[in-house]
């Protein structure tokens, strides 16, 4: 049996989507800047890609721009609230222990430049207490930048309450809305962001493009220099049949994503269930607050590279909190982040699923899972330290 339970990773291109993306590139493949009859046509689908994607996000056309992915995105509008700032005097960044590597590297190169960078902690649930960011701003912040849901966990952030707070304050706020683009509802106007980013592939649209939302004033400079494009925000060719199958993926997945909520609620409560009948485990992050289909366990006594190898031979794709990093083995930053010890974070699972996932792959996970865990346990000299007491449990 195969179960893809990666989501979280990438998704499956969708069907409509594909379908898009060949009729851009086979039908409306001239150049969008070119003044021709074909390059206007071209232009017109990249203007209504436009206004499709702004109506998903409560957002005004002329407040979106593409870009290739999350972290383009990430990247040119921290860069950009950053710098502007500082021509202001203003060099503090205020973020999340939490955030994606897109957003922290970034910071750690302008802290690099001289900039002051504090990130707020989260609980032991994966959630930033908004009172936390009422302690630390203040007149010389340039930017928030709080995700609206994590990548690992899948814990979705108080992000209204945030936008008021920097609203309050004059402050920029930036969002990494990767994960929940597509998955959850998003508004730009209620979120109260300056700043939204989001990539295509995490919802059935192709990879290597995304979206970078800017609200109206707020300061964009670009990363990439040449041409005009992107109102002269982002130079390069416009990938027309990439952007017009985010569109389309983006569109279905809004208009089905009630239905696939349900579902992947449902899934996931029951994976849920199944999973913390293994013991001395642990679920990470809060309970109830979590996208949909985002499964994030710690196994005491493993290792959670052993884990997948192993999962993977048994046809379950899944995915683990650690990173390989110059050859040395680094527990998750996100793990750290909420409590687990070195020795746990490394035994992380993480499960996403998607709308195409069944009962029956679930039922496969929860005999499969369990199976595994017991073998990685059988001969882990850790495991035998702590049946024998020799060390304490954790979990």
């Amino acid at each position: 049996m195969f179960v893809y339970a990666d989501h979280a990773a990438t998704t499956k291109i969708r069907p409509c989507a594909l379908r898009a993306y060949e009729a851009a590139a086979q039908e409306t493949y001239a150049n969008p800047s070119s003044l021709h009859s074909a390059g206007q046509r071209a232009k017109e689908i990249l203007t209504a890609c436009r206004e499709d994607i702004a109506r998903a996000l409560n957002a005004d056309p002329r407040e979106i721009y593409f870009t290739s992915g999350g972290s383009e995105s990430d990247n040119q509008a921290i860069l950009s609230a950053a710098h502007a700032g500082a021509r202001k005097g203003k060099k503090k960044l205020i973020s999340t222990a939490i955030e994606h590597h897109a957003v922290l590297h970034t910071l750690e190169k302008l802290q690099r430049e001289g900039f002051e960078v504090v990130l707020l902690p989260v609980g032991g649930n994966g959630i930033v207490d908004p009172a936390s960011l009422e302690r630390e701003i203040d007149e010389n912040t340039a930017l928030v930048s709080v995700m609206l849901a994590n990548n690992e966990i899948g814990t979705i952030q108080p992000v209204e309450e945030i936008g008021a707070i920097c609203k309050r304050h004059g402050v920029l706020f930036h969002t990494d809305a990767v994960q929940a683009v597509g998955h959850i509802p998003v508004d730009v106007k209620a979120i109260g962001c300056d700043y939204l980013a989001l990539s295509a592939h995490k919802f059935g649209g192709p990879k290597g493009v995304g979206a970078l939302y800017a609200k109206t004033g707020a300061p964009l400079s670009p990363l990439i220099e040449g041409g005009a494009q992107e109102k002269n925000k982002r130079a390069g060719t416009e990938d027309l049949p990439s952007i017009a199958g985010m569109t389309a993926a983006l569109k279905e997945s809004i208009a089905d994503m009630g239905a696939t909520s349900k579902l992947l609620r449902h899934l996931q409560d029951k994976l849920i269930a199944g999973l913390s009948a293994i013991p001395h485990c642990a679920l990470n992050g809060d309970r109830e607050r979590r996208l949909p289909g985002n499964t994030s366990f710690c196994f005491e006594g493993i290792e959670g590279e052993s884990l997948l190898l192993l999962l993977d031979d048994a046809g379950i794709c899944a995915s683990s909190g650690s990173a390989c990093t110059s050859g040395s083995l680094d527990p998750s930053h996100v793990l750290l982040a909420i409590g687990r010890v070195h020795d746990v974070a490394h035994g992380s699972l993480r499960l996403t699923l998607g709308e195409e996932n069944t009962e029956a792959d679930v039922d496969y996970m929860l005999e499969k899972i369990p199976e595994v865990v017991a073998y990685l346990r059988s001969f882990s000299p850790v495991w035998r330290d702590l049946q024998q007491g020799k060390r304490a449990y954790i979990l």
